[in-house]
């Protein structure tokens, strides 16, 4: 198991950006305790956060990987403590957050997610997209560090029978952080974490970002 802190983006799918939010960690982490109310608290409205996903640095990340037009989509705030703690198989993120159903080629699977709608978007769509992970507490390996496959962002959409096998061709990193830190990876990236071994908190705020236009009457969740 490696740490990938200085790997190139487009071959492992992720990069590590030591201490870039450390300047805003204080206010984001009042806007955030603010605004949700759970441990996997789903952002119907992105609007309260936009000097921080928008403005700040992270937009910044954002639009370095995807250029002008990259926009914040979702973002979700986890939260593992003793008392809210669970553990993630290995995945890809296949689906999208959208203002609401409506009929639209290529987007199956429609769920409701905390009062948000969400479908699974054609894959190129998910191929473009970026995925932020804004730490608000340290990440040791005892505190539920995110792995990642390297390289399995470029494999297309992996079968669920084919994730094990996939995971042992491409290996597995951990990304460990500060609180500040900022973890960038390909949104299809196969990833997992276990339960957390710590008694404190881990959040961490997970924000996808797309340049894409949606077809209509599709649109994206409110910034």
């Amino acid at each position: 198991m490696m740490v990938p802190e200085h790997v190139d983006y487009q071959s492992a799918g992720t990069q590590l950006y030591s201490d870039a939010i450390s300047d805003d960690l204080a206010q984001l982490a009042q806007t955030l305790e603010a605004c949700s109310t759970r441990a996997g608290h789903r952002f119907a409205d992105l609007a309260p956060l936009a000097p921080f996903l928008v403005e700040g640095k992270a937009g910044s990340i954002a639009r370095e990987k995807l250029g002008a037009r990259a926009r914040p989509v979702r973002a979700v705030l986890f939260d593992k403590t003793a008392g809210a703690n669970w553990s993630l198989a290995w995945h890809q993120d296949r689906t999208v957050a959208l203002r609401a159903r409506a009929p639209a080629q290529g987007f199956r699977n429609w769920t409701v997610k905390q009062g948000i709608h969400h479908a699974e978007p054609p894959f190129p769509l998910l191929s473009r997209m970026v995925t932020l992970r804004l730490h608000l507490d340290d990440v040791t390996e005892n505190n539920a560090p995110l792995m990642i496959a390297p390289g399995s962002h470029r494999l297309g959409l992996i079968p669920e029978a084919e994730i094990t096998s996939v995971v042992a061709r491409c290996g597995t990193a951990v990304c460990l952080a500060q609180a500040g830190d900022v973890w960038c990876y390909a949104t299809p990236i196969l990833h997992a974490s276990a339960a957390s071994k710590s008694q404190g908190h881990r959040r961490v705020l997970q924000v996808d970002y797309s340049a894409d236009d949606l077809p209509a009457p599709l649109q994206w969740l409110p910034t």
